[in-house]
């Protein structure tokens, strides 16, 4: 019924977070520049970007739930918006504990896929930088 919206209430908070880490990255590049630092080879994905890829995966699984939902009759355009709200207190107490067990899982599970991703991007950055190294040499 409602569990797209834990992780929808993540995807809100990371796209914030994320914008918010853009804006500081891009305001030290450019003190940095000012300085005159030299310009990074571009090897690396700033920690925004990579906030920004976890936006992703929550937003894309945050809308395909809630047309699922909506193809099935569990959310509705009007209000109540869900279904299960307008069917009373044992209704509602059904749809938090479901928001409880399977939105928090699927959030927690999409949030541990990203950080595999995250791990393996910084494999792959660190294995870069070496090769990078001795071919300056």
């Amino acid at each position: 019924m409602a569990c797209f919206l834990v992780p929808g209430t993540e995807a809100i908070m990371i796209t914030g977070a994320a914008l918010l880490l853009r804006k500081y990255e891009q305001n030290k590049a450019r003190l940095n520049l000012g300085k005159g630092a030299a310009v990074e080879d571009g090897k690396k994905t700033g920690f925004s970007r990579k906030l920004f890829w976890l936006a992703g995966l929550l937003w894309g699984g945050v809308i395909l739930l809630a047309f699922e939902h909506l193809w099935h009759g569990e959310v509705q355009p009007f209000f109540p918006f869900l279904t299960a709200a307008a069917e009373g207190a044992g209704a509602v107490s059904e749809m938090l504990h479901e928001m409880a067990t399977v939105g928090v899982c699927m959030a927690i599970l999409v949030t541990a896929v990203w950080g595999v991703m995250v791990a393996v991007s910084y494999a792959i950055e660190k294995r870069a930088v070496p090769e990078t190294a001795e071919a300056a040499a």
